[in-house]
């Protein structure tokens, strides 16, 4: 395990000793000096060969310069950033500092403005991953990286000054990041862990132990306790399993709230696709399918530390979509939390009909006026929005906007999905039930198709907000999980935090009436 520490000052130390990687545009590195960044590098690293290093930089889209051996290195981040990108270039920090790790106690200072603080150490946070089972690996359990921030002022267009005076980071500040870099590194090591490991049983200890950190006692409907009360999705998926499926909740409830938010995760541990069943090639991978619950519960942690300020309800929808005698068939028809009927044409398309139940749940027992869901929903989502971006889908045009500067301003980047019920909910047409459980046409927005069936039992009707994300894709990278969630939704719901950090970067909600501050009416 690395530890991460973060500081808003830069520690003395010697590369020989404690190797450090230094990360910044190219434009900020300019700006600093060397006196601003000796205490990291002397006596190894002169001044004439920092200045030589800085000037031979050419970033396409990247570049790295060793200042001395592999122990001190400077890489400038990508120059071009479109408007669908996150400005703190986060991708590439992960990548650098992945790249030039030496795996040892070391440093990584950030050169950036203050605005990309809070994205630029969460992207570091996601370079370390934690979980691992290889026999022979080097013990790394006492190796400590610390995050440290060189700040310079925003220049907004202006022209670029020579030098400028520093700014800071407070540590009440910093503080923020410290919980949001260990809700990352929770939501990975789950989303890395396989089935056999984080099974529902395991999930649910995982869910126990933040309540216990948060002192919060989790709700846990399961087994046939699901069935007796009309959670028809979430026990038809799972029912097949060894272990018992279940809906699982954590509830932070502060005084004076006068807003109720649920987050809604999809927690399928491992998808087989059920009767429908996937290829040996489509499979593995498939102990990700918890990731939208994964996220939810490292955002939760991250956001009650935050002193959240409104009623926060963590709902987790956990199954494991097996194969055995009493598995779901096509054909079955099952009746949804909502009372609405499904027949089944897809055993694969499992994850809406847990995620119907959760939204369900949260809208009649928890009374929630601000409902999200996020799930690894569809492999269409990787067509519709790519690797990197989510798709978000939501019956609010305001919050899909919310969305898109969270995710923007935390890293994890999301893009807008059709929101058009009365054009493509009829590919669940079903003869004999309320609907179907997977589209007729699978060209025809299968995405937001996905995204409807949920809402379809919330109800198109429904006078809250309702905000669905898919994150199929940007979950992983390569063979490891990314932790993807916790940093966009600390962010979009920033504003109703007690921290001056995410207060900073969130954007302006009117945490009363959830609409842009600058629409509020008088």
């Amino acid at each position: 395990m690395v530890k991460l520490t973060f500081n808003n000052f830069l520690t003395k130390g010697d590369p020989q000793e404690t190797p450090v990687l230094i990360i910044g545009r190219l434009t900020n590195l300019l700006r600093i000096k060397y006196q601003d960044i000796k205490c990291k590098l002397e006596p190894r690293v002169t001044e004439d060969v920092f200045k030589t290093a800085i000037y031979s930089l050419h970033p396409s889209p990247t570049d790295t310069c060793s200042l001395y051996l592999n122990l001190a290195t400077v890489a400038a981040l990508p120059t071009k950033c479109s408007r669908h990108n996150t400005p703190s270039r986060s991708h590439a920090i992960t990548r650098l500092v992945q790249n030039c790790s030496v795996g040892v106690n070391e440093s990584v200072v950030i050169v950036c403005e203050k605005s990309d603080v809070f994205a630029s150490g969460c992207a570091v946070a996601r370079a370390f991953p934690l979980y691992s089972k290889k026999t022979l690996a080097v013990s790394n359990e006492n190796i400590t990286v610390s995050v440290e921030f060189v700040i310079v002022p925003s220049t907004n267009g202006k022209e670029v000054e020579e030098h400028v005076q520093m700014g800071e980071v407070t540590d009440e500040e910093l503080k923020a990041l410290e919980h949001a870099a260990y809700g990352i590194a929770l939501t990975a090591r789950i989303v890395d862990t396989p089935c056999n490991e984080m099974n529902v049983d395991y999930f649910i200890q995982e869910v126990d132990a933040i309540g216990n950190l948060l002192h919060i006692q989790p709700v846990i409907i399961r087994g046939e306790e699901l069935a007796e009360r009309g959670f028809g999705g979430i026990y038809g998926v799972g029912n097949a399993a060894l272990v018992p499926p279940a809906l699982v909740v954590l509830s932070y409830t502060p005084p004076c709230a006068t807003t109720t938010i649920a987050w809604v995760g999809k927690g399928i541990v491992y998808d087989t696709g059920g009767l429908s069943i996937k290829g040996k090639t489509a499979m593995p991978g498939m102990k990700r399918d918890c990731g939208g619950a994964a996220a939810i519960l490292g955002a939760f942690y991250t956001a009650v530390k935050s002193n959240f300020t409104e009623n926060l309800h963590a709902i987790f929808c956990l199954a494991e979509n097996s194969v055995g005698p009493s598995a779901t068939r096509p054909d079955d028809i099952h009746t949804l939390y909502s009372g609405r009927t499904v027949e089944i044409n897809n055993t694969d398309a499992e994850g809406r009909l847990v995620l119907a139940d959760g939204v369900v749940y949260a809208h009649r027992d928890l009374k929630a006026n601000i409902i999200l869901d996020m799930a690894t929903l569809t492999s269409a989502q990787g067509v519709a929005t790519g690797k990197y971006h989510g798709a978000i889908l939501s019956n609010n045009e305001d919050w899909e906007q919310f969305c898109m500067q969270a995710g923007q301003v935390s890293g994890d980047l999301l893009f807008p999905i059709p929101y058009c019920p009365e054009l493509h909910f009829s590919e669940f047409a079903s003869a004999v039930a309320d609907m179907k459980n997977s589209v007729a046409d699978r060209s025809n927005a299968q995405s937001s198709c996905a995204g409807l069936f949920i809402g379809a039992h919330l109800g198109f009707d429904y006078p809250g907000v309702w905000v669905h994300v898919d994150m199929a894709l940007p979950v992983y990278s390569g063979e490891r999980a990314t932790g993807y969630g916790v940093a966009l939704l600390t962010t979009l719901f920033g504003s109703y935090c007690k921290q001056p950090l995410l207060n900073f970067i969130a954007p302006e909600v009117d945490v009363k009436e959830g609409v842009p501050k600058k629409s509020r009416k008088n």
